[in-house]
């Protein structure tokens, strides 16, 4: 008979538990269908002076029209695949050179001193065609290419550009591997890059980093000032001896060709030719072994760094953008098809002109082509044809190949 009491009592407490969880299920159901949400208290809430149980949580609400958060894309899990693939193809280039000092002081002959270079490149073509940095070769009387299988071939210079600081080399070699070109518009300010080259003597070695900036000039990279440069500028390390190497996207394609460091050293900024640039003067260096370049005749100055009282004078917006003539070679191409200065050129073939770009559009549109300008003139807009004329470069050094 205890035994039966027992039993009824356990059962029946079984039963009023599971009534209980049962009810509590219900109300949880509920709360959760009508959206409602029951954060956690802070640990320190019971403990806090005068703090209420039942008082709400308060929440952090964002700001009315701000953006969402942004969704990165998984970036790569290792940069292996990409130096594997263009490992092979970039290359150690060493030099030696002559260094002369010149003096007629009390008689005495001139003195010449050995000079060694180092630097690197990377094959463009399976038949030994090389492209580097033409500081890299400049004055250059012996040059080597060692491959990644260490063998090493004497090499000539067949083009260079001293104004873009691009040379072409070529060794007597066959069945090569060249790295494919990519896009260097496509790239954009916060993209991953790969660099491969040779710094301090090291060969093969590899960096990573991304896109620091684009359009770095001239006044940013404190080079030859009559260079034509709009450079990306990357974090991924960069070091004397890195010169003419690959600047690689995630494809394994070229984007750029390392060139200069801003401080010395690896002080995270790099800067590299942009491929598209050398895409444009590649067929000539091929083929006369130098660019021929075409010009408009005129000195110009970027609208975006005119004063407010200089834009008020010129009748330009405060966002205009172009290029400023400031002066008009007599009997020159932009003169003889009426432009003057202060006329504001803004777009070249009905691309806009931003910073330096006029420079570059015009030298590489080719002599004796007529282009269309759009240009405004004391605030009115329109449109001329210009019929470009040569551009004079300064004589040949003697390193400079004849076409």
């Amino acid at each position: 008979m205890r035994l039966t009491r027992a039993t009824t009592a356990l059962a029946l407490s079984l039963a009023l538990s599971l009534a209980l969880l049962l009810l509590a299920c219900r109300d949880g159901a509920r709360a959760a269908d009508s959206g409602a949400t029951y954060p956690a208290a802070p640990p320190s809430a019971s403990a806090a002076v005068g703090a209420s149980p039942s008082a709400p949580v308060p929440t952090v609400v964002s700001s009315a029209g701000a953006e969402p958060p942004v969704r990165l894309p998984s970036g790569p899990g290792s940069f292996a695949p990409i130096a594997k693939h263009a490992d092979p193809s970039v290359v150690t280039i060493r030099t030696v050179g002559e260094d002369v000092e010149a003096s007629s002081l009390f008689g005495r002959r001139s003195t010449r001193h050995e000079t060694k270079g180092l630097g690197s490149g990377f094959i463009v073509d399976r038949n030994g065609v090389v492209l580097t940095n033409n500081h890299v070769i400049k004055d250059a009387d012996v040059i080597t290419v060692r491959l990644s299988n260490d063998r090493e071939y004497p090499a000539r210079v067949i083009g260079r550009d001293p104004r873009t600081d691009i040379a072409v080399v070529k060794i007597d070699e066959h069945g090569l591997v060249p790295l494919a070109f990519g896009d260097s518009d496509a790239i954009e300010v916060g993209d991953w890059v790969v660099a491969i080259g040779n710094p301090f003597g090291l060969s093969h070695t590899v960096s990573a980093g991304i896109i620091s900036a684009k359009g770095r000039n001239r006044e940013d990279v404190p080079l030859d000032p009559t260079g034509y440069y709009s450079f990306l500028q990357t974090d991924a390390s960069i070091n004397p001896g890195n010169s003419g190497g690959p600047l690689l996207n995630l494809r394994g394609e070229v984007v750029g060709i390392n060139t200069a460091i801003r401080g010395g050293g690896a002080q995270g900024i790099g800067f590299a030719i942009p491929i598209n640039m050398v895409k444009q003067l590649l067929p000539m260096l091929l083929r006369d072994g130098r660019v021929t370049r075409s010009a408009l005749g005129v000195r110009i100055l970027d609208v975006a760094k005119l004063l407010p009282k200089e834009r008020a004078a010129l009748k330009l917006a405060d966002d205009a953008r172009g290029a400023l003539v400031e002066y008009a070679t007599p009997a020159g191409p932009a003169a003889k098809a009426g432009l003057k200065p202060g006329d504001v050129i803004e777009a070249f073939e009905g691309t806009a002109v931003e910073g330096g770009s006029l420079q570059w559009q015009a030298s590489t549109a080719g002599v004796g082509r007529t282009v269309t300008l759009h240009v405004v003139r004391e605030g009115r807009p329109f449109d001329t044809k210009v019929t470009l004329g040569l551009l004079e470069e300064p004589p040949a050094s003697r390193d400079e190949p004849s076409p």
